[in-house]
């Protein structure tokens, strides 16, 4: 099969509206939690959540164009545009033989949330008359960020949306890394983008249970492993990448960020939210990835963890990597408690840092985290509080999500 490297990046964070200025906050242990400032919290028992900061869309799209898109696809039209100006690519000068080469698989776990609230809302406040918009529908549904991302640069290729929760992104990555090593494409636009700070979002999620209440300190709310953390922190935003066939790439001198060398995807069936405290389906998935990579579990240096700071979940990873790396020194990582957690958008995102981390031989912190959980298996070596330097090789990215969807992604560091 075709080998498969990483080209482009682009990023639309709480700690960053450019990849450069992201990874420069989370290197430096920049907490992207505060006070939700998109509706009133009084109400909620959650008061605070990892927006994107600064972001205007009429700064890429005009102000009659960005007003058809609900935010979710906002931030993947201006994540994706960066990456493709990364990757050095013109789609302009490209014949429709060519553009049919290039697709996108763009995943969301929410779509246009914020969207299908507003509309609903001025239905029942007004007097019954359907008024709904004529974009409430293109602006709501989960697939219409691919579809706006291959109709803003004519790209024919394969072209959907892929939704598992928060291993949706993660799960798009591995499918776009599919279709060009099996040679249906030679270029593929891939990531995620989630917009979900909503009343019904954090309504619901609190209902679950699953969002922590630390009001009284929002930016060190997201404390994965910590034996004090109370659930995740909602995030925001988009990750893009660019995959691009190895001689495709090469043969127009493009820069090459890493190599992609394998995905692996399982399930917990186990529970619609919970995940097993044996962690057989994020066992069964990362053994998938290196399976699929060819390579052995001391391979690889750097995981970053899922890790959301749930009282269950964080167990059940860790479980899990014990499983299949045993006392191996591989480093794990959280970077969940600086970003929050992106939802949909969390596998993207985190495959940046991963990627990040094996250019720049460092190993982001996990900040927040005071004390280890003491159920958690002996022998890990997760680093707190600093960076690590250090020549990595290989990094493992691994996504989990509600419905018990598992997907894992191995970079390597490209060698020619």
């Amino acid at each position: 099969m075709k080998r498969v490297v990483v080209t482009g990046l682009g990023a639309i964070t709480p700690l960053g509206n450019t990849v450069e200025i992201f990874w420069k906050n989370i290197l430096a242990g920049k907490s992207g939690v505060g006070p939700i400032t998109k509706f009133d919290t009084s109400k909620f028992k959650t008061h605070f959540a990892a927006e994107v900061k600064d972001f205007n869309p009429e700064s890429f799209l005009d102000k009659k164009e960005a007003r058809k898109y609900d935010t979710f696809t906002q931030y993947a039209i201006a994540s994706t545009d960066q990456a493709i100006a990364d990757a050095g690519l013109d789609f302009t000068t490209m014949s429709d033989d060519q553009l049919a080469e290039v697709g996108v698989i763009w995943a969301t776990g929410n779509g246009g949330i914020s969207t299908f609230e507003q509309q609903l809302a001025e239905f029942h406040q007004g007097d019954g008359t359907p008024r709904f918009s004529p974009f409430f529908i293109p602006k709501m549904i989960v697939d219409i960020a691919a579809g706006a991302i291959s109709i803003r640069h004519k790209l024919r290729g394969p072209n959907y949306c892929t939704v598992s929760a928060c291993a949706s992104s993660n799960t798009a990555i591995i499918n776009a890394f599919d279709t060009i090593r099996l040679g249906k494409a030679n270029v593929m636009v891939a990531g995620g983008s989630e917009a979900a700070i909503t009343e019904a979002s954090v309504g619901g999620f609190n209902a679950a249970q699953a969002l922590s209440k630390r009001n009284d300190s929002p930016e060190t709310a997201s404390r994965p492993f910590d034996e004090s953390r109370d659930g995740f922190v909602m995030g925001e935003g988009a990750g893009a990448l660019i995959l691009e066939e190895l001689e495709h790439a090469i043969n127009r001198g493009a820069h090459i960020y890493a190599e992609i060398v394998g995905g692996g995807m399982a399930a917990d069936a186990y529970h619609l939210t919970g995940t097993p405290p044996d962690g057989i389906g994020a066992t069964l998935g990362m053994k998938k990835a290196l399976n699929d990579a060819g390579i052995s579990a001391d391979k690889i240096d750097y995981i970053n963890a899922h890790a959301t700071s749930t009282g269950l979940g964080d167990l059940s990873e860790l479980n899990a990597v014990k499983n299949v790396f045993g006392d191996s020194p591989v480093i794990v990582g959280a970077s969940k408690s600086m970003t929050g957690h992106l939802l949909g958008a969390a596998g993207a995102v985190e495959s940046l840092i991963s990627i990040l981390a094996i250019r720049d031989s460092i190993i982001p912190p996990t900040i927040n985290t005071q004390k280890l959980d003491e159920k958690i298996p002996e022998g890990l070596n997760i680093v707190l509080g600093k960076t690590v330097k250090k020549e990595i090789n290989y990094v493992l990215n691994n996504t989990f999500g509600f419905g018990g969807h598992v997907a894992s992604t191995i970079f390597k560091k490209y060698e020619a």
